[in-house]
């Protein structure tokens, strides 16, 4: 009766684990946050920096929704952000899509993806990827 009980009560036996099953103590458990994603490669910290002012303006909700340019005539980097459809919230944050163009010493490249903020903190990539028409 009591091993029908046991079957049908879906029991369990704990059995202790040798000092090799047991976690050192040191072992740090947790998830791994992955960077976020580059805008494109090639780019120096200026150009990174002007490209974020001209994000933020461009996927400004309050703005006018179009194209915002940037250029870094030391580096020769330029580029341009569209954005694409209307701001949307995300786990308290706010984001919008955008069409990018980047042009670098080494490649012009047409990109399109999409970035949040929080209310008082800059743009950040949350996905990039080349441009497929469609």
């Amino acid at each position: 009766m009591s091993l029908a009980a046991c079957a049908l009560g879906a029991c369990s036996v704990a059995m202790p684990a040798s000092e090799s099953w047991r976690a050192n103590s040191d072992d740090i458990t947790g998830s791994i946050h992955k960077a976020p994603p580059e805008l494109a490669r090639g780019l120096e910290a200026e150009d990174q920096r002007r490209a974020t002012a001209a994000l933020g303006t461009a996927l400004d909700p309050q703005g006018a929704g179009g194209s915002v340019n940037w250029d870094n005539a030391q580096t020769g980097a330029k580029g341009s952000f569209t954005p694409v459809g209307p701001a949307y919230p995300i786990d308290g944050k706010i984001c919008r899509a955008f069409v990018a163009d980047v042009t670098t010493k080494e490649a012009l490249e047409r990109l399109q993806g999409a970035a949040c903020r929080e209310k008082s903190a800059e743009w950040s990539f949350t996905e990039v990827k080349p441009w497929r028409k469609g």
